[in-house]
């Protein structure tokens, strides 16, 4: 048994996570988008919600691109397999994340022939399907697909040979029926729309925006914990894919996620202490008016996450499940690159804290001071 090996396949399914968590908490832009016209009434108040997000919108589509390459070169079978596969979901979120990035490039651009309400729509639009159907398509490393693997495949240079198969005409777009999946679809649409509340309440000095976000928040994290708790329940309460680490067998185990909390005690702590972290932010910012609330809830969001990515892919569980072949089902093990792709990849992720840094230093700077119409006035032709 190579035990390095198996301890890069686990190394980078926590990158793979932690990539994962933060892009869900990065999620508030979409969330803020997503109350546009609920919490900015007038020209001005969307403007400032705007200029206020325009600050933060590429570190979400970056994560999510970091997120796409870092899976593609640690797991390339689940990147063949989903995006090859359940391409219908996937070409949706990248348009709705490329007509995002149009619209903060154009919005306010003179003489643009869409018109500005346009791009505001565009903006919307982002915000409510990018952040579901991501929601939707996170799900299905628990509740599955419809694929088959045919690992006879590899390596075979002759004829049309596909690896993976999707198993119905609908491309991705199955994952609908499978209540689960709209549950945590609906869950994070409602938690970005709780986080980016949070970030107004932060970020921007206007009183009537931020009476405006604390009133909203309350629906809006009720809405979240309608949605998210039956779906943590039932995930609990579910069978999973166990692979037998020796034989790479897979099998039904009952409970299975629930038995991986029990089994890694970390990532049960890690989970619940997400969890506070959220409702923290959520009633610091409902109850005291407090504008940091996003910080806790923030936190908490990468916590939650991340305990349940790791719960998806640790303790010998297939981390995508397949509907049609069990044995099809992608485990780190199986679906991982070669033991020296994921050594020389360890050694460049050494580079993600300064990253990490690099990323906070300029979260910084550029958010020290709250936006406020008077500044919207002063940068004039530098606005989104």
């Amino acid at each position: 048994m190579d035990t390095v090996y198996i301890f890069l396949q686990h190394y980078w399914w926590f990158i793979i996570s932690l990539l994962g968590a933060l892009l869900v908490f990065l999620l508030f832009v979409q969330g803020g988008q997503g109350m546009l016209y609920l919490i900015g009434r007038t020209d001005t108040e969307r403007n400032l919600i705007v200029n206020t997000l325009g600050r933060k919108w590429e570190l979400t589509f970056t994560t999510l691109v970091t997120f796409g390459g870092a899976f593609f070169a640690s797991f390339p079978l689940f990147y063949s397999t989903s995006f090859g596969g359940a391409f219908y979901v996937w070409m949706l979120i990248l348009l709705v994340f490329v007509i995002q990035a149009v619209a903060y490039e154009f919005r306010r651009k003179p003489s643009n022939f869409l018109g500005e309400k346009t791009y505001n729509w565009f903006l919307l639009i982002n915000g409510v399907l990018g952040a579901f159907l991501l929601g939707t398509a996170v799900a299905t490393l628990f509740t599955g697909a419809p694929f088959t693997v045919d690992r006879a495949n590899f390596g075979n240079l002759e004829g049309f040979n596909t690896i993976s198969r999707w198993s119905t005409s609908w491309y991705g777009l199955d994952a609908l029926a499978d209540p689960r999946n709209i549950l945590l679809g609906l869950a994070v649409l409602f938690l970005s729309r709780v986080l980016g509340l949070l970030y107004f309440m932060n970020s921007i000095d206007d009183e009537t925006i931020f009476a405006r976000s604390r009133r909203y928040l309350k629906w809006n994290a009720g809405l979240f914990l309608l949605f998210f708790l039956p779906f943590l329940l039932l995930l609990l309460l579910s069978e999973g894919a166990a692979v037998d680490p020796v034989s790479g067998v897979i099998s039904v185990e009952p409970y299975k996620y629930l038995h991986n909390l029990l089994a890694m005690p970390l990532v049960l702590v890690a989970l619940l202490a997400g969890v506070v972290g959220v409702l923290w932010g959520i009633g610091v910012g409902i109850f005291r008016g407090c504008r940091c609330g996003i910080w806790p809830a923030g936190a908490g969001t990468v916590l939650t996450v991340l305990a349940l990515l790791l719960t998806a892919g640790y303790n010998h569980t297939a981390y995508y499940p397949s509907l049609t072949d069990l044995q099809s089902s992608l485990t780190i093990y199986n679906s991982s690159s070669s033991r020296f792709t994921l050594y020389v990849m360890a050694i460049v992720s050494i580079l993600v804290p300064f990253v990490a840094g690099y990323i906070w230093y300029v979260w910084r700077a550029m958010g020290r001071k709250r936006i406020s119409e008077q500044e919207l006035q002063e940068e004039g032709d530098h606005l989104y």
